[in-house]
């Protein structure tokens, strides 16, 4: 993938998932929620900055550490500088949660909306409360979802799938200058095995399209077999790869 490109979908995901606090700290992205989510509570290194990284990485240890939070680095392609997985494996971090960032071109691409496919351009309660429910969305987590999902600054689709009048699956789609980003697909475990994942997509693809989008992304970790599956069907390709180096927190 051409870097261009790359940095848009990396600037359009981190724009549609936004953390509750943030700050940028000497090229770096820092972005707080009170622990829901690594991509919410993670460190983003977008530029390389001035400081000694032995410093650097120290102050953003204690920034996180006095919210009570692991201290947390997401690692891009296009991270700066380009020693630093090494360096924070040599200091203790571990890396986890390997994910694939996947890629559709929507031109030329047929959708079909789900005829019990429901969808708001605010966050309702009843996607939020099905979300919660499908998800298992802790209760001391459920206000930071809810101001990640309303400080949502692009334009949004949270859309729910009906199966025998019952919330069945649920998603979201963030549109931003002609990206669509696919985000917090789910479907309920006892609707599971009957296709209504696929439709969901599809009926959020349809929305993308109909919005102008040209280009679908998604974020799905590696270990997540029955996604990965479902993407490929659709024609999601891998473009890129990311991951985060942790450090634990001392008792």
């Amino acid at each position: 993938m051409e870097p261009a490109l790359l940095r848009r979908i990396e600037e359009a995901s981190l724009n549609a998932w936004p953390p509750l606090l943030q700050m940028l700290y000497d090229g770096w992205l820092l972005r707080f929620a009170n622990g829901y989510t690594r991509r919410a509570n993670s460190a983003n290194p977008v530029y390389s900055g001035r400081l000694p990284l032995g410093e650097k990485i120290g102050q953003v240890e204690q920034l996180y550490r006095e919210r009570g939070l692991k201290p947390t680095f997401r690692l891009a392609p296009l991270v700066q500088p380009e020693a630093l997985d090494g360096l924070l494996e040599q200091a203790g971090y571990a890396d986890n949660a390997l994910t694939s960032v996947q890629a559709l071109d929507l031109a030329g691409f047929s959708t079909q909306p789900a005829p019990a496919a429901h969808y708001w351009d605010a966050l309702p309660p009843a996607w939020l409360e099905a979300y919660v429910r499908m998800n298992g969305v802790a209760a001391a987590h459920l206000p930071a979802l809810q101001g990640i999902l309303s400080n949502i600054a692009a334009r949004r689709c949270f859309m729910l799938l009906l199966k025998e009048d019952q919330p069945a699956a649920c998603g979201l789609a963030v549109l931003e200058t002609g990206l669509a980003g696919l985000f917090d697909i789910v479907t309920a475990a006892e609707f599971r095995g009957q296709g209504l994942g696929r439709q969901l997509v599809m009926s959020l693809l349809h929305w993308a399209k109909g919005q102008g989008a040209g280009l679908a992304y998604l974020q799905v970790m590696l270990d997540n077999a029955p996604a990965l599956r479902l993407y490929g069907r659709l024609g999601f390709e891998e473009v890129y790869r990311y991951w985060y180096r942790v450090k634990e927190v001392p008792e």
